[in-house]
């Protein structure tokens, strides 16, 4: 008997792939990446039949890296993988999605229902018979699962599937069996958007919260703000904003939530990260009676080696799924609901005013004499001074993710990097992603700072940004190899050490058109000064490359302070008395 919904049962009968890609075009996703393979192939021909692109990475673990950048810029996006091969080379880039919260459709193409039913021995398996297998890996980062082996079933499991990625903000798995892309479904769902609101909060449980915050934030006598990744990644930016601004309390943002808060505000501190924290930030901070977490993600490399000092008895975290009020936690009462009702009914407070961050730079660092080098401690407040609100910057794991702490952002800036999952080479897919969202959304400059050895992971990427004309500035800070590294272990061992490339000639051999980029070598500070007053630069009108040259044992003090700390924890089992 044929499994197969009649067209003629149909009001508006649409293929199911069709289906797929027209979703996804209606959550705002303009631009899929992947790496076609033979079971996926029919269903990319509708990618275009959906209004949608195909932007084609150079690999599916640097697609993956794409799509979480597009997501954190687009709120959602979308790649497209084949069986076996091609979505198991994407999975490091999922987890570390998945750690982040980012919201990516992983789709993937896989062998017909019958030749799964049927057990065939066919190329990308394991050859044992097992299709389930790669599903399986895949179960553990992805907060929903849709199987698409049945028309009747199809479109209610992808409309599911694309809500919970969204509502959660994290990545989920649909699987398009080959003899399913054009298989017809009703289309008049369609004419129904999928509902992407956050459930609300039981009333009664929701105003008993509000009031035991608000009876501590009103008896508190110099609290304070912290806010970080899970603001943005839970979309509660609108609700943290109208707070920060109404409350006028001095805020504060973990390395994780940089751009979270608007740095031109008056009350706005600066980063605060333990022993990494920007200067009076951790005294501030750390003498408050009551700080206000709001998504917070308590991470090594987010705390500066778990420096912290703030104690629960102190602190109110907010939270996507439960709100902790000292040491007492509500369950199933989210952030969203609390902020709008807390904001609505604090009235005065006690505000003891913080720190006033800037981007100056320290006197010692000012010298531009004659060949003197570039350093950390002057890059990154002049690079706060060159900045421009609502660019996009990323930063690799590393000396770069440090640095940026030190730099005060002008309004609207939206800041990427992987400070959990902290994968190599992330930042050079993610800045793809991040430079096509800014291509489809505005006039946005996408500014990347990757350390040599991070950029040698994934430099294939360069090629897809130049073959989908786009405009990132890339600066390649050459330092000979993996710095972070060094200071947690092995300063001059060799495994630290990489190949000398000549970075910026890959901008003409990956195929970029003379008139559509420029390349730049700067090894002095002098070089770098010229080079961010250049207007035609700054103007960010084609893509441009810059080697960045900089001392081998020269880093961001935090980075010093988190190294030393990650390797005392890394030895610290092996050694104990």
């Amino acid at each position: 008997m044929a499994t197969d919904i009649r067209s003629s049962e149909l009001k508006s009968p649409i293929d199911v792939a069709e289906y797929l890609f027209r979703r996804l075009h209606e959550v705002g996703v303009r631009g899929v990446h992947g790496v076609p393979g033979d079971f996926n192939l029919v269903a990319l021909d509708y990618i275009p039949k959906a209004g949608l692109n195909w932007v084609g990475n150079c690999n599916e673990l640097n697609a993956g890296y794409a799509a979480d950048g597009y997501a954190r810029v687009k709120g959602i996006s979308a790649v497209v993988t084949t069986f076996g091969v091609g979505e198991l080379s994407l999975l490091n880039a999922i987890a570390g999605a998945y750690s982040e919260y980012v919201p990516i459709v992983h789709i993937v193409g896989t062998p017909s229902t019958l030749s799964q039913r049927d057990g065939l021995l066919l190329h990308h398996t394991l050859g044992n018979g097992n299709f389930e297998v790669f599903a399986d890996m895949s179960h553990n980062i992805s907060c929903a699962k849709a199987k698409l082996n049945d028309p009747h079933e199809a479109a209610m499991l992808i409309d599911n599937a694309i809500r919970e990625c969204w509502v959660q903000s994290r990545p989920v798995y649909i699987t398009l069996p080959t003899d399913m892309v054009q298989k017809k479904i009703e289309g008049d769902r369609l004419k129904t958007p999928i509902d992407l609101s956050f459930p609300s909060n039981d009333t009664e449980k929701e105003d008993y919260v509000v009031d035991v915050v608000l009876k501590y934030l009103h008896a508190a006598k110099n609290p304070v703000i912290l806010v970080d990744a899970c603001a943005i990644r839970h979309r509660a930016l609108e609700e943290v904003h109208e707070f920060i601004e109404k409350s006028g309390l001095p805020v504060f943002v973990a390395p994780m939530g940089k751009g979270a808060v608007n740095e031109t505000l008056p009350n706005y501190g600066g980063v605060y990260a333990g022993n990494g924290s920007n200067a009076g930030v951790a005294e501030r901070v750390e003498s408050s009676d009551l700080v206000l977490s709001i998504g917070a993600i308590k991470s090594d490399f987010n705390t500066a080696g778990f420096t912290y000092r703030v104690s629960q008895l102190s602190t109110i975290d907010f939270h996507s799924g439960y709100m902790r009020v000292r040491y007492s936690e509500y369950p199933g009462v989210h952030m969203h609901g609390v902020l709008k009702k807390v904001t609505s009914r604090m009235g005065k407070l006690n505000i003891e005013a913080g720190p006033a961050p800037d981007n100056e730079i320290a006197k010692k660092d000012q010298g531009m004499s004659k060949g003197e080098v570039i350093t950390h401690d002057w890059l990154w407040p002049r690079v706060g001074q060159w900045m421009k609100p609502n660019d996009i910057v990323l930063t690799e794991t590393g000396t770069a993710n440090f640095g940026i702490w030190e730099t005060k952002f002008p309004e609207g800036v939206t800041a990427i990097s992987q400070v959990l999952w902290g994968s190599i080479g992330y930042s050079v897919g993610a800045c793809q992603g991040a430079a096509l969202a800014a291509k489809e959304t505005g006039s946005r400059r996408t500014i990347l700072f990757v350390g040599d050895g991070s950029f040698e992971l994934t430099a294939q990427e360069l090629s897809t940004m130049i073959r989908n004309d786009l405009k990132p500035i890339i600066f390649v800070i050459c330092n000979e190899g993996y710095t972070i590294e060094r200071y947690i272990h092995g300063m001059d061992a060799s495994y630290n050490d990489i190949q000398q490339w000549k970075f910026k000639d890959l901008v003409s051999v990956f195929g970029a058109d003379p008139k559509k980029s420029k390349t730049y070598q700067v090894k002095t500070k002098q070089e770098a000064e010229d080079l961010f007053k250049d207007e035609n630069f700054s103007s960010a009108p084609y893509l441009q490359f810059v080697e960045l040259y900089m001392p081998k044992e020269d880093a961001p003090k935090a980075l010093k302070l988190t190294a030393d700390v990650s390797a005392k924890t890394n030895v610290s089992s092996t050694f104990q008395i």
